[in-house]
């Protein structure tokens, strides 16, 4: 301990820092180990699973620089960035594991067209650097945890839920537990063999192109019954026809949800004109999101979820105003910080881009 804390002390003194100016000393260290790293958040690819045809279980060792600056909960995401053809990529990810856990637990699922999800079921490997950044989400179980709680997911939405429900058993829950996961197949269902022997859980499963599941169909009345009725709180993550039906059938209803919204874009783009100002590039408006604009543009913002969530396609809006496509609220101020990806402009916008 003394050694490891002598270490970061040396490699954070301004002595340091000024010898190995302007790039710093995460640039030196870097070449020696790449997760050993002062500033930037890392982590090592330190096991990797394909348990179903769909999907990939990372398992991560994060850096000091990770661990030491934030604390994960169960059901929160983290921002995980790698590097496919010379370009940064950045995702939100739902880790599964437990809290207080000292390793990562990323299950992703490949989706139709998905870039990042795709590179890495084909191409992830023990020892692998990716990048991390940002632990954030409110879907998390509260402080003083419900009796009766009831989780249900679809597809790729059990890994938040599968780390409130591995969270819960370490505390050794002593109310009511009940789990409900669909999934297309038995086949591509998530944690199928660790569920089975899950202990203080009642755990239920259903098929959407089969009927060999303990549910027939989809969530209502009779699967909630089945469940458990009258939970005090229900956690769901999942398709937004899911977290619709229960939201339809239950009280007490958290949901978290990555399926991208469909959103309406103006039907009468303003004409303005949009100035993405560090480029010197001009367009005029067509209506669409300001990162979509700017990827049109020929531009290249940094971007991760483009939906609102993560937050890595923030920019400053210089001037000009902008709506929110998920929330609604407008931007009117100077030097506000927008999220271009959910953003449209309202007339002449200029951004810092």
């Amino acid at each position: 301990m003394f050694t490891q804390t002598l270490k970061q002390r040396v490699l954070g003194s301004n002595l340091v820092d000024l010898l190995t100016g302007p790039h710093g000393v995460d640039r030196y260290t870097e070449l020696v180990e790449p997760t050993w790293t002062m500033g930037q958040a890392r982590a090592k690819v330190v096991d990797v699973r394909r348990t179903t045809p769909r999907s990939v279980t990372l398992t991560l060792a994060p850096n000091r620089a990770f661990t030491a600056a934030r604390t994960f909960k169960a059901g929160q995401y983290v921002n995980l960035a790698v590097e496919i053809d010379g370009r940064r990529h950045t995702r939100c990810y739902s880790p599964a594991n437990a809290e207080g856990s000292s390793r990562l637990e990323l299950t992703i699922g490949v989706h139709d067209g998905g870039l990042v999800s795709t590179y890495l079921y084909e191409q992830a490997r023990v020892g692998m650097v990716v990048g991390l950044d940002g632990v954030g989400g409110d879907f998390v179980l509260p402080t003083e945890r419900p009796r009766r709680i009831l989780f249900v997911s679809g597809g790729s939405g059990i890994t938040p839920v599968m780390s409130m429900l591995r969270t819960l058993v370490a505390e050794r829950h002593a109310g009511e537990i009940a789990f409900v996961h669909y999934a297309r197949t038995a086949v591509e269902a998530n944690y199928r063999d660790e569920l089975a022997g899950m202990p203080g859980a009642r755990v239920l499963r259903g098929y959407t192109r089969s009927d060999s599941g303990d549910l027939v169909g989809r969530f209502g009345p009779d699967h909630l019954a089945a469940a458990m009725p009258s939970p005090d709180a229900v956690y769901v993550c999942g398709p937004t026809s899911l977290v619709e039906a229960v939201r339809q059938n239950c009280e007490n209803v958290f949901t978290e949800s990555f399926v991208p919204p469909v959103f309406e874009p103006p039907a009468n783009p303003t004409g303005g004109r949009v100035t993405f100002a560090d480029s010197n590039v001009d367009v005029v408006d067509d209506g669409r999101s300001l990162l979509e604009q700017a990827e049109a543009a020929g531009l290249t913002p940094e971007n991760g979820c483009r939906m609102g969530i993560c937050h890595t396609c923030t920019r400053r809006k210089t001037s000009g105003t902008v709506r929110n496509l998920v929330t609604g609220a407008v931007s009117t101020v100077p030097d506000d910080k927008v999220q271009i990806c959910v953003s449209v402009p309202c007339g002449d916008v200029e951004i810092a881009l």
